[in-house]
């Protein structure tokens, strides 16, 4: 979190919360899925300050974090009114939250940051309580994925559209094999990333050669860093600067190169050429441009169109 760690730099806040906020309906036995700041606590919504003070009780990934963000704001609870609720216990504990809605009770849940239920735990509490016929009402706000991609510029053919793919498998073969639907996705795609494991996943995006990638650093905090750049370059951008690889990160893909209109096609890079080449040799035609785009992230018309010119330019056998 930013330095604002003091809770009378909310006051003003907290009464402008009640204001804004404290004449709309908060009914009972119900959930209030809460957005939170991912770094600067400036980031709040006044009706999630309020939601915070009138909650029966706040659910929470780490009730130490959470109460150490609630006192920086001004709102003080005692520890039995914070239930944790995180990865290695949601299913079970979604069941005392559900237990305290089925008594009426308003329950926020809250992630460290950002928004539940996107990465952070949520999803199954949420899960769990529509299950049970209660209400589960959103509280929107910051989000480490619509942050960047507010500043990456994901413009395309289709509008901008992207994948949300989070924190790719740490294990060997699933990660590659998600490593290889990202180089075959056209549209641009959104990675989570922790500070232990960027450096190889760097390595691994490598292999998309010159498609752009914006990586954000430390998003809202004081040293907040955004850069785009080829997917080829990024292990030397992070080891360039030593606390390149330190805080939390979100990686954006951007869309794979779209031809103009009756224009020509994008160049090759020499990796995908090298690896179309080779795929031809022990392929039919359509499996080496499926493969080749898998493994480079070139785009599939681009490739095709460089396969038939290398076979109409092949001596006869």
């Amino acid at each position: 979190m930013t330095s604002l760690t003091s809770s009378a730099s909310f006051g003003a806040a907290l009464q402008a919360a009640h204001e804004a906020a404290g004449a709309q309906h908060y009914p009972g036995g119900t959930l209030y899925a809460v957005a939170t700041p991912i770094g600067n606590l400036a980031d709040i919504t006044l009706r999630a300050l309020h939601v915070l003070q009138i909650a029966d009780a706040v659910a929470c990934e780490d009730t130490r974090h959470t109460q150490q963000m609630l006192r920086a704001y001004g709102i003080e609870r005692p520890a039995a009114q914070l239930l944790a609720v995180h990865q290695h216990n949601e299913a079970e504990a979604a069941q005392a939250v559900v237990a305290r809605l089925a008594a009426g009770q308003r329950i926020a849940f809250v992630s460290d940051a950002g928004t539940p239920g996107v990465s952070d735990p949520g999803a199954r509490l949420a899960a769990a309580v529509r299950a049970a016929g209660h209400r589960v009402l959103p509280l929107p706000g910051a989000s480490s994925v619509t942050t960047l991609v507010s500043a990456a510029a994901l413009v395309d053919d289709a509008g901008g559209a992207f994948v949300f793919a989070g924190f790719l498998p740490a294990r060997g073969r699933e990660r590659e094999a998600a490593l290889r639907l990202l180089a075959a996705e056209p549209r641009a795609a959104l990675l989570l990333e922790a500070p232990h494991r960027i450096e190889a996943l760097a390595q691994s995006l490598a292999a998309l050669g010159a498609r752009p990638v914006t990586v954000g650093r430390e998003l809202t905090k004081q040293f907040e860093e955004i850069a785009t750049l080829p997917a080829q370059e990024l292990a030397a951008w992070l080891v360039a600067a030593p606390q390149r690889t330190r805080g939390e990160f979100v990686l954006a893909l951007h869309p794979l190169a779209r031809p103009a209109a009756g224009g020509a096609e994008p160049a090759l890079d020499a990796e995908a050429e090298r690896v179309l080449g080779l795929l031809l040799a022990e392929l039919p035609t359509k499996g080496a441009v499926r493969l080749a785009a898998q493994i480079t992230g070139a785009p599939r018309n681009a490739l095709y169109a460089r396969a038939v010119a290398l076979q109409q330019a092949a001596p006869d056998a």
